[in-house]
């Protein structure tokens, strides 16, 4: 019997109530390959079944290509990698994630934040007049036909304490939802939108001169990740907007639940960073969360994304 299989047997037996997600006991996801078989990296688990730490490699300078098969296949299994003590620049960091695709240009952040210098880098400055806001779970850019494929972040300037991210598995999260909800959603589609997001942080009229260029998109409620065949729930608190097909009632209801399931704790990996730490995440199958409890202290990151596909649900 597997683990998935185990726990949630488990979490059937011990269901109660009326609350599909009141349950208690094991919830142990299915884990990835085993982390034998590299060369050129180490790799070093975090968690049961996402974020590790990665080693033996320096994201400077030109990596081969067995290095970066590596490191994809560390990022497919991982969702979420983290690399220590990288002291590069901006354009070592451009240099490495141009070797995934091509990299996004973020179309708001220039009218919401200051400071932004390059187009494909998103510069994250918090001190004591900008305050963190990105403390909601979600995946980056849903609200795009293209939403991206993953990120790379790297901690310029971090507080003592405190300024932490989180990531969790959507692909376990899916795996562990009861058999009865998963019939439900494996086939809808919802809609997302950033106009109650970022709308709601830009004047008036620049939210009416961005609004024709990016509507509502719709994705589906599960998306198939192409390489592994697995799926993930793509639904985030911060950009989904309803479940279309059915009342505004039970699409609240549903997408409640499913925020509430990828929030428990066992479906999740924590980050303290350090000075010149990278995280590189599959956007497609993990949530973050960047925790704002490091006000009025200095944080500083820069992210760079990669384009990703349109997302493809079970029944393409």
């Amino acid at each position: 019997m597997t683990a998935v299989t185990s726990s949630l047997d488990t979490l059937r037996m011990v269901r109660t109530g009326a609350d599909p997600l009141k349950a208690s006991g094991p919830l142990v996801a299915r884990p990835p390959a085993d982390t034998s078989g590299y060369s050129r990296i180490t790799v070093e688990p975090v968690a049961p079944t996402i974020g590790a730490d990665i080693a033996g490699v320096r994201l400077s300078g030109s990596l081969d290509d067995e290095t970066m098969a590596e490191i994809r296949r560390a990022l497919t299994d991982w969702k979420v990698l983290f690399f220590r003590d990288q002291d590069i620049s901006r354009d070592d960091h451009r240099a490495f994630a141009a070797r995934w695709g091509e990299l996004e240009q973020h179309p708001f952040f220039k009218h919401m934040m200051p400071g932004q210098s390059d187009v494909d880098v998103a510069t994250f400055a918090k001190n004591a007049t900008t305050a963190g806001y990105e403390n909601n779970w979600h995946n980056d850019v849903t609200w795009h036909e293209y939403p991206s494929f993953a990120a790379v972040l790297r901690a310029v300037e971090i507080p003592a304490v405190g300024g932490d991210t989180l990531w969790a598995d959507t692909g376990a999260a899916y795996d562990l939802l009861p058999q009865d909800i998963k019939d439900e959603i494996d086939n809808l589609t919802a809609e997302h939108d950033w106009i109650n997001s970022f709308g709601r942080l830009m004047d008036p009229d620049v939210v009416a001169k961005l609004r024709p260029e990016f509507p509502a998109i719709e994705h589906p409620v599960v998306r198939v990740i192409p390489e592994t065949g697995r799926r993930a729930l793509f639904v985030n608190v911060s950009f989904t907007q309803r479940i279309l097909g059915m009342s505004t009632q039970r699409s609240d209801e549903l997408l409640r639940l499913l925020y509430r399931h990828v929030m428990r704790p066992e479906f999740q990996v924590r980050l303290r960073w350090r000075k010149n730490t990278i995280a590189f995440w599959d956007n497609r199958a993990c949530q973050h969360y960047a925790s704002s409890d490091y006000h009025p202290n200095q944080r500083m990151m820069e992210r760079i994304s990669i384009v990703g596909d349109r997302p493809v649900g079970i029944g393409v």
